[in-house]
């Protein structure tokens, strides 16, 4: 069975997006450079389930993207940890889904992919880097 490990949602203005979550819920939110695509990233729990830490049992962490006019389906969406991240993209086309495009390499964590489900759902899948 493959777990939820990560969610993610758009953004228009990553200070906002930031302010709102850190006072909201006292989120820990890193704002990560151009180079990962002025990604946010957002600590909920101490211990999450990436890449292969030991988690706090349901809690996962997360992330904020800029909303871009090139890429489709920008929507709150969760990620989905696989071990074999091909493997993956196969079963979702075989199950009725779309995949979006190629892997991205995303530096010290993993390839990613987006994809759609039967009902134009945009999920993600992640095959976590293993610890060397």
């Amino acid at each position: 069975m493959d777990p939820v490990v990560h969610f993610e949602l758009p953004y228009d203005d990553r200070e906002r997006i930031a302010r709102f979550y850190q006072s909201a819920f006292g989120w820990k939110l890193e704002m990560l450079g151009q180079e990962m695509g002025n990604y946010v990233l957002a600590t909920t729990a101490e211990q999450d389930l990436m890449p292969q830490g030991k988690a706090n049992r349901g809690a996962i962490n997360g992330g904020f993207f800029q909303r871009s006019p090139e890429m489709p389906g920008q929507h709150p969406s969760v990620v989905v940890g696989v071990q074999d991240i091909r493997a993956a993209m196969r079963r979702v086309k075989e199950a009725g889904g779309e995949v979006l495009g190629e892997p991205m390499e995303i530096p010290g964590v993993g390839p990613y992919v987006a994809f759609y489900d039967t009902e134009r759902n945009r999920l993600s899948m992640l095959q976590p880097l293993m610890p060397s």
